[in-house]
């Protein structure tokens, strides 16, 4: 029984990992019952490192190349085991193999609108999302901070941590409040430069190096959007005598399919000559803070004109109320 034990007893000779399988940054190689071989060979590929871990404690690491096992290549396992300067007899250990392939192509983003404080528009949500790339640097670091003595441990393992910590950093950076979100979301390059640093020391501490990282889209949510776009829309207006020009002349053809249309029309386009003059002075008494306390009347008479003005077609329910709502906060 002995003797057919002795000849059943596998011994290791070559230790290598091909990485058959996409997405996996470490790989313990299998050992079971089996013991290495004095003088066996460790293949370590260009894109690979290998770590030789004995009862938990890291002993020695390889980088690419093939390395043959000794006690002259093996020096801290050696000492960890006390053996001699030569040892002849096989040995168990466990090998890890990590991937230092460049892991492109990974994808963030905010599950959830990010609340920050911003200059232009006070409290706001925010979303973003984009990718990243990342490689393996520092196996140790990685062993102890992440892996440990798991078998095996993928990209898609470490996605959700990873995650976190640049959603948590994108939180952090937006709410210092130095940037407002116009000009992040006009300059997204020198977001991601920013986020990329503020990223690093997270990276460095797993054992990992940041390649790259992006910021593909920045936006708010729906309903501040739309405040947003009435706001873009109000500035390209711009002069409100023009404003009441251009909406006059638009509804001249309107009225020209109608009996009486081009009467009632050019009695509107006389008033609203007369409102336009009368809007301008007295939106400027309301824009001006220097003026005497009759500037709430101008501001209520201005209001009053731009209902009439409603109430005849030329300006939309959503122009008078954004219209009523800038002069109303002159008076409060």
């Amino acid at each position: 029984m002995g003797l057919f034990s002795f000849i059943a007893k596998q011994f290791i000779d070559v230790i290598q990992w091909t990485e058959e399988e996409d997405g996996i940054l470490v790989y313990r190689y299998p050992m079971q019952d089996m013991e290495i071989q004095n003088g066996a060979s460790l293949v370590v590929r260009d894109t690979q490192f290998a770590l030789v871990v004995n009862e938990g404690k890291i002993a020695d690491l390889f980088g690419p190349g093939t390395h043959t096992l000794t006690t002259q290549t093996l020096p801290v396992l050696t000492y960890l085991k006390h053996w001699d300067k030569l040892f002849e007899s096989p040995f168990k250990t466990d090998v890890y193999y990590f991937s230092a392939r460049l892991q492109i192509d990974r994808k963030w983003g905010t599950p959830n609108p990010i609340t920050i404080r911003d200059k232009d528009f006070g409290m706001v949500r925010m979303r973003a999302f984009g990718n990243y790339s990342y490689r393996m640097i520092d196996p140790k670091k990685f062993y102890q901070e992440v892996s440990g003595t798991r078998g095996e441990y993928s990209v898609d393992d470490l996605d959700g941590q990873l995650r976190a910590t640049v959603i948590a950093t994108m939180s952090d950076l937006f709410g210092q409040g130095t940037t407002p979100f116009l000009d992040q979301a006009a300059n997204q390059l020198e977001l991601a430069q920013q986020l990329q640093n503020a990223l690093q020391p997270t990276f460095e501490r797993y054992g990992l190096a940041m390649d790259s990282f992006t910021v593909e889209n920045i936006s708010l949510p729906e309903e501040l959007q739309k405040v947003l776009d009435q706001r873009i829309g109000m500035n390209v207006v711009g002069d409100m005598n023009k404003f009441i020009q251009y909406q006059t002349g638009q509804s001249i053809p309107l009225a020209a399919e109608n009996p009486g249309g081009l009467a009632a029309i050019g009695a509107s386009i006389g008033a609203g000559a007369a409102m336009s003059q009368s809007m301008g002075g007295a939106m400027g008494a309301a824009f001006n803070p220097n003026q005497a306390s009759g500037e709430s009347a101008a501001v209520f008479a201005a209001i009053e004109k731009l209902h009439e003005m409603k109430t005849k077609g030329i300006l939309s329910d959503e122009e008078f109320a954004i219209k009523k709502a800038e002069l109303l906060k002159k008076i409060n």
